[in-house]
């Protein structure tokens, strides 16, 4: 085993598709690394409740054919990695970012491309606010500002109340019907779990873009089979809802090449999260993406934000 910086690695090959355990603080984290170690790095952050695997392998082919290692990990309480008790242990978006940089720390990786999706998202706004010297480029997607909380806004739709002066708008009607029905499903076997979660990335697609079942469904029962603690997941809602002081500092402080995406028909943050995004950080660059929901489950997708990825990083 051997140390950089406040993280600990266990040694692997660092081989094109090799995984390493690296461990952030009392945590372990697992981790992947597919392309050529030489080649400049993005770091894939995964939103919440989703392991490392949820970034689709069609994506990261993309980026290593266009001269990138590509890493990603599964957070704590997902997948392979670490789960805990928040009520003894609970974290923040800060913890998790350390995670972030306890994961390049481990691959021996000084400055990454990050790449997060939604929650993961916020986590590479951190970063870029708070670790400056970690982040070449930023690409944020599905996300909104990480120095607004969207909880009381969606208390606020789900009690029928009007929304407050300053509220981005919350997620559509019909998926917060949809996890009210969702939250009195049984999901104690793997059918259960796999029919419940289906469904919900069926209404996360939108209805726009053709939804890929099968692509879908492979991730869901992966992800069950990863983890013995399919509950612990859900403890990212409490920490991304958690908006501590350095949640706050001002996106304008970052430097970063950045680029927001977000898809037109997003169900769970609509389409001004992501304007209102770009507009707190100078320089940014916003793209809309026709018909995408807040999924890369559909065909041709992985392929498309890969190939916009790829031209943002090089």
């Amino acid at each position: 085993m051997w140390k950089i910086g406040n993280s600990f690695a266990m040694l692997a090959p660092m081989t094109a598709g090799a995984e390493l355990i690296v461990e952030s603080g009392e945590l372990r984290l697992w981790t992947e690394r597919v392309g050529n170690p030489n080649d400049p790095a993005v770091l894939l952050v995964m939103g919440t409740a989703a392991p490392g695997i949820g970034w689709p392998d069609e994506l990261v082919d993309v980026l290593v054919a266009g001269g990138r290692q590509v890493i990603r990990y599964d957070h704590r309480d997902t997948g392979r990695s670490t789960c805990l008790d928040f009520a003894t242990h609970p974290y923040t978006l800060a913890d998790m970012a350390a995670d972030a940089t306890a994961v390049l720390d481990g691959h021996g990786v000084a400055a990454a491309h990050i790449v997060g999706a939604s929650l993961g998202g916020a986590i590479g706004q951190w970063l870029a606010v708070h670790r400056p010297e970690r982040v070449l480029t930023l690409t944020a997607m599905m996300t909104g500002p990480m120095g607004h909380s969207a909880g009381p806004a969606w208390a606020r739709a789900m009690a029928g109340q009007a929304p407050d002066p300053g509220d981005l708008p919350p997620p559509t009607a019909r998926l917060l019907t949809h996890l009210a029905q969702r939250a009195a499903l049984p999901q104690g076997t793997r059918d259960e779990y796999v029919t419940a979660n289906l469904e919900t990335w069926r209404v996360l697609n939108g209805d726009v873009l053709p939804f890929d079942e099968p692509a879908a469904r492979r991730f869901v029962e992966a992800s069950f089979d990863r983890t013995g603690n399919h509950g612990a997941a859900l403890n990212h809602d409490l920490a991304g809802r958690h908006m501590t002081e350095d949640r706050l500092a001002p996106l304008s402080s970052i430097k970063a090449p950045t680029l927001v995406m977000h898809g037109t028909e997003d169900p769970l943050r609509p389409l001004p999260h992501g304007p209102a995004l770009a507009d707190e950080i100078p320089h940014s660059r916003f793209q809309p993406i026709p018909g995408m929901g807040h999924t890369l489950f559909s065909p041709g997708l992985p392929r498309q934000i890969g190939e916009i990825i790829r031209e943002h990083t090089a």
